[in-house]
């Protein structure tokens, strides 16, 4: 790849992307490669309890990440983790393209968004662990999940977290509407309007600042946004305005100009405030949702016990497709002295029954480690969010297990906010949903191409 896709890529590094739903732990200095008889665990948060074993670093930003790192190294008899926190989302990021950048300074594993692996992996600046290990920890994860983690047929990190998507719903006011949980699209759009014609709130919201929710609902049609195959770096397959795209976009863009769906942006005060107040009968999100909820105060207050969880609405009742938004992994960094060990290290967090368990009992995190996925503890949950309703048993794990992952693009910030251009413009009536997915093919097009990609 060019010169001209490096600095590029730089900059997509660097950009802003969404918020996490997971509050950051204190920050710490980090970096460094691994080193022997604990030498250079100084910048360590954690206290390094063996100190006569090889040291791997780590950048990580999960609230529980201290116990995390603390059960690994009891645990160990072969490496210690050293362990900071460099930030989350852009601020890490940030940091990291300045370690690949001058060829120094990088952890040897680092925490990331799965969309982002491939912006990584095309700079040469993550290790493919497949030889490492892989066959060992292979049965943990699903298909779907390896997938996300994969270019091409090499394995760029261990699935930590994911966010297999369902449609949350107001029980109260469902019942006074007379409403069930639409199981089709078809019967979404239905219960929008019959809510509407009753005086009743928006049914939902369509909003421009979450590509990464409409590119998985237009997945859910039929979509295939990017193809990508790192033997052939140069070539990339851009496909935005086929059928599938244009009709989700046109379904949306109709129940926004029809009054039917909100289009306040997500993530915001105003619209948790219309959340927490019964502005929206639904809200489409992942398994993530009800913590992120709770951490802003849904559910607390008068709302509380008001929330239910039904399985994401269909295109095809007959033949239903499960999606996934969001989701973090641990790779292994091209800057590791041991890769090998790096990848023990990777492999083996988030592994050992404790910190599984704490992960789903104590924060916002859906597991992806089909120990924790299948252990009928979570399984059976009754999650207080939803009144005791087993959400996890009746709509979150089915999702999960039968979601078979996807192709992410080496530009996928640039595609985003390119995607939030167009839905906004779809928003305020100045294109259709068909135009939209025309003028975001164009843009992205061009832009991989000015990158030095051919485009299939």
């Amino acid at each position: 790849m060019n010169k001209k896709w490096l600095s590029a890529a730089a900059k997509l590094a660097a950009a802003t992307v969404l918020a996490s739903v997971l509050a950051a732990c204190s920050s710490g200095g980090g970096g460094g490669a691994n080193t022997a008889s604990g030498s250079g665990a100084s910048n360590c948060t954690n206290t390094i309890p063996k100190k006569n074993l090889p040291v791997v670093t780590m950048w990580g930003w999960y609230p529980n990440m201290q116990s995390v790192v603390d059960n690994f190294n009891k645990q160990n008899g072969e490496v210690q983790v050293c362990w900071t926190n460099v930030g989350q989302g852009s601020d890490e990021y940030d940091k990291f393209q300045t370690a690949i950048s001058a060829g120094t300074g990088a952890p040897d594993v680092i925490m990331i968004e799965m969309d982002r692996i491939p912006t990584f992996q095309i700079q040469k600046a993550l290790v493919d662990i497949k030889k490492y290990g892989f066959d060992a920890v292979k049965a943990d994860y699903s298909e779907g999940a390896w997938k996300d983690v994969s270019v091409g047929d090499a394995v760029y990190g261990v699935p930590v977290d994911g966010g297999p998507m369902a449609m949350i719903y107001r029980k109260d006011i469902f019942k006074k509407y007379d409403i069930t949980p639409p199981k089709t699209w078809a019967e979404y759009e239905q219960a929008a309007q019959k809510m509407k014609d009753a005086g009743g709130p928006v049914f939902g919201d369509f909003a421009a600042n979450v590509s990464a929710l409409t590119m998985a609902l237009q997945i859910q049609k039929g979509a295939a946004p990017f193809t990508y195959d790192p033997a052939q770096q140069s070539s990339i397959g851009v496909k935005l305005n086929d059928q599938a795209s244009k009709d989700v976009l046109d379904y949306w863009g109709r129940l926004a100009q029809k009054g039917l769906v909100g289009t306040q942006d997500q993530f915001t005060p105003e619209y948790i405030s219309g959340v927490i107040n019964g502005k929206y009968a639904t809200y489409i999100s992942a398994a993530w949702a009800p913590g992120y909820l709770t951490g802003a105060g849904v559910g607390k207050g008068e709302d509380t016990g008001k929330f239910a969880v039904a399985p994401l609405p269909q295109w095809d009742a007959d033949n239903p497709v499960q999606v996934n938004w969001g989701g973090s992994a641990f790779s292994v960094t091209s800057q590791a002295k041991n890769p090998e060990l790096a990848a023990k290290v990777a492999y083996g967090l988030y592994a050992d029954k404790d910190s599984l368990t704490q992960g789903w009992t104590d924060q916002i995190i859906f597991p992806l480690n089909l120990k924790a996925l299948n252990d009928p503890a979570f399984v059976n949950l009754k999650v207080a969010f939803f009144d005791g309703q087993q959400a996890n048993k009746e709509v979150y794990v089915p999702a999960a297990n039968a979601y078979q992952g996807v192709t992410y693009s080496p530009f996928g910030q640039y595609y985003f906010d390119a995607m939030t251009k167009q839905v906004s413009a779809l928003i305020d009536g100045s294109v259709t949903g068909a135009q939209a997915a025309d003028r975001l093919q164009e843009d992205v097009a061009k832009y991989a191409k000015e990158q030095g990609f051919t485009v299939q």
